[in-house]
């Protein structure tokens, strides 16, 4: 009995340290290596646009697409963030926030999520709500997420739950 017990907890440290590997490979910095920057080109288009000239606020909605660089947005709503300093709404962007249906995308990764404040000077994108994170066929889900695209570090928050696709298939 005790030999039993002994095998059955080796084989569980075994497979767990298997686990470890496997999401060691698996598991990459989403979104990693792009240059976004304050300089950032960023094109925006969708089914209105509403400026208000007092505060500098404009706000696009309605089946809104914006391409950042070489990534890709898309969300029902999304205000742009002028830099300090930029009376009018005229002059640079330092970030978009968006709201409602929010995908990230660049290739075979893509982030969802209900809210993302994207922050072109800090070059980090912070997702809330329902999050989905996919990279190929693996997929990660929590309620937060943060990217810091200069460091190409990412945090997941909020009851995290993955699925990995490790490729061991018989």
């Amino acid at each position: 009995m005790m030999k039993s017990i002994l095998l059955a907890g080796f084989l569980a440290i075994l497979s767990l340290s298997n686990i470890g590997a496997a999401l060691a490979q698996g598991a990459q910095v989403p979104f990693a290596g792009l240059k976004v920057g304050a300089n950032s080109t960023v094109e925006i288009a969708a089914d209105s646009l509403s400026i208000d000239q007092d505060s500098g606020k404009a706000v696009f909605s309605g089946n809104v697409v914006a391409g950042i660089e070489n990534m890709r947005l898309s969300a029902d709503v999304v205000e742009v963030v002028y830099a300090a300093g930029t009376e009018g709404g005229t002059g640079a962007i330092s970030g978009l926030i968006a709201r409602g249906n929010v995908v990230f995308s660049n290739g075979e990764e893509a982030a969802e999520g209900d809210v993302a404040d994207l922050d072109l000077e800090a070059g980090e994108i912070v997702m809330t709500g329902n999050v989905i994170l996919t990279q190929g066929s693996n997929a990660l889900s929590g309620q937060s997420l943060r990217i810091d695209l200069n460091t190409g570090t990412a945090l997941i928050e909020g009851r995290v739950q993955t699925i990995f696709q490790t490729g061991g298939s018989e």
